[in-house]
């Protein structure tokens, strides 16, 4: 009887230090496979060509259109801190609603950045003008 108590104490322990101290572990991992390459590792994009993440007000002011630009990519000039960027970024079309969820709330608790999480339903639903090829930005 005590070394089962022992022993649920010690997972119970485990479990609770381990939730919390990395919540976005599959967005980290998805952000290292498809999205570092190019905004590296701690966000910060590079110099004028490749727009930072770190910090980005683009994040918070262009919510809805971040999981298309996820999955379809995006052309043209946009503006982020005040720097136009104009390097095309493909997207990944093979991530699934819930991998961009992650992708996203890794990006919003990353470097710094305090943005809201979202849910896969939010997700889901500002995908719905991608699959119709109506781009939202």
């Amino acid at each position: 009887m005590k070394n089962s108590i022992a022993c649920l104490l010690l997972a119970t322990f485990f479990v609770w230090t381990s939730c919390d101290q990395y919540p976005y572990q599959q967005g980290k991992i998805l952000y290292t496979n498809f999205c570092e390459n190019c905004h590296m590792a701690d966000g910060s994009g590079l110099k004028a060509l490749i727009p930072p993440l770190a910090g980005a007000d683009y994040l918070s002011k262009n919510g809805a259109a971040i999981p298309c630009i996820i999955r379809n990519g995006i052309k043209g000039e946009m503006t982020v801190n005040g720097i136009t960027y104009n390097t095309e970024m493909a997207g990944v079309e093979r991530l699934t609603e819930f991998e961009i969820t992650n992708i996203i709330n890794y990006i919003h608790t990353s470097w710094g950045n305090d943005l809201p999480i979202v849910e896969h339903l939010q997700v889901r639903e500002w995908l719905k003008p991608c699959e119709k090829n109506v781009k939202p930005f």
